[in-house]
């Protein structure tokens, strides 16, 4: 196992949104080969015991970091020359999630307007059809997970303008896809993870402005059909 915590590490408390990342992570190392089963299991075990960042960080603290992903509690800063969006999210992030599973079997679900995202979303499509517009959710926490399965059927997802999107599922004769405008995160924006499967089916994550919406950092989206 890796050496504890240095003392003064974060004490912050870790959200299972903060736990999946470092499981990823930890599963990545495993298939490039730098961590065997054994250590495997440990971290594992680890990580989903750890209250706090201090108690994950030493977990994936010998593994090469992922450009782009910054450390585990960080608030990515805005990109240069763009103007912060202050107070765009307050009041949009905290409370207890409206539903958390939504589930199509030869038919179809739906998730629009005002609704609250859970930390952990599950979306479930066979030989139907799902839709999950989270441009007026809420979100419960800073950072949430939508796990979506997909055999024969889709699932979209529609993210505001601002909105960090990291997607991470795997299609075996389907796709996860992401479109839209790349805008830089607005400060205070959650964190949506897409992952899961798509078998003979595809997920597709896309950026769109609300109707009406002013434009985000500056630049107003493209208009999509």
């Amino acid at each position: 196992m890796p050496a504890p915590a240095a003392e003064g590490a974060p004490a912050l408390r870790a959200s299972d949104a903060d736990r999946e990342r470092v499981v990823e992570r930890l599963r990545d190392a495993v298939a490039e080969g730098r961590l065997d089963m054994d250590e495997f299991g440990e971290r594992l075990e680890a990580a989903y015991k750890s209250r706090t960042y201090a108690e994950l960080e030493p977990l994936t603290r010998d593994l090469p970091a992922v450009p782009g992903e910054p450390p585990l509690g960080a608030v990515a800063a805005p990109a240069p020359g763009t103007a912060p969006a202050e107070g765009a999210w307050t009041g949009r992030i905290g409370g207890s999630g409206t539903s958390a599973t939504a589930v199509a079997v030869m038919s179809g679900f739906q998730r629009r307007g005002r609704w609250t995202v859970p930390a952990r979303f599950n979306a479930v499509a066979f030989w139907g059809g799902g839709d999950l517009d989270l441009r007026e959710a809420d979100f419960s926490q800073r950072e949430v997970v939508i796990t979506c399965v997909a055999i024969m059927g889709g699932i979209q997802i529609t993210v505001p303008p601002g909105v960090e999107v990291d997607v991470r599922g795997i299609g075996v004769m389907g796709a996860f896809d992401q479109s839209g405008t790349p805008i830089a995160p607005q400060p205070g924006a959650p964190r949506v993870i897409v992952n899961g499967l798509a078998f003979w089916g595809g997920v597709e994550v896309r950026t769109k402005a609300p109707k009406g919406s002013k434009p985000v950092n500056g630049k107003r989206p493209r208009k999509e059909l």
